[in-house]
């Protein structure tokens, strides 16, 4: 582990604390995206960002006077250069409670898309890709795994994000 992911494992959990005591006073409520993207091999693709540990599920905050669908597609351009072709699908929306009491996240099945190249690394996205769902990288998330799992398996959504 280098120095740099060393400092950033640990200062994971006050930066995280410090953002939604601002997004407390700031929004009130924070919403967020999130895709399970499925090519035509039924895998799944996942992003590594810079600032927070694990492999996710791409995704990020709905901004004020953006809808859910907008929020998502600009998240998917950003972070894995995945153009909708139709329409994404909500599969759940969950309260996402061990980062914040007010902090809601809908869950999207995207399986039509365009996809002309992956992206280069950058400061937020350091790594992405496509994984067999059998053989998800090592550091994939508890919640990423379970979404992916709910999804595969057409499971009712546990209300939480774990």
């Amino acid at each position: 582990m280098t120095r740099l992911q060393r400092l950033r494992t640990r200062s994971e959990p006050a930066l995280r604390r410090l953002f939604h005591l601002y997004w407390r006073f700031a929004r009130g409520m924070t919403l967020g995206v999130r895709a399970v993207v499925l090519d035509a091999e039924n895998r799944v693709f996942l992003v590594k960002h810079s600032y927070i540990s694990g492999w996710h599920l791409p995704g990020g905050g709905v901004e004020t006077g953006e809808t859910f669908r907008e929020a998502l597609q600009r998240e998917l351009v950003e972070e894995g250069r995945i153009e909708l072709v139709g329409e994404p699908a909500l599969f759940g929306v969950y309260l996402n409670s061990h980062i914040s009491r007010r902090d809601h996240v809908a869950v999207y099945l995207v399986r039509q898309f365009r996809q002309d190249r992956l992206p280069e690394p950058n400061r937020e996205i350091v790594d992405c890709g496509f994984f067999e769902t059998q053989a998800l990288p090592a550091e994939t998330t508890a919640g990423t795994r379970l979404r992916i799992s709910e999804v595969l398996e057409n499971r009712l959504p546990i209300r939480t994000w774990r």
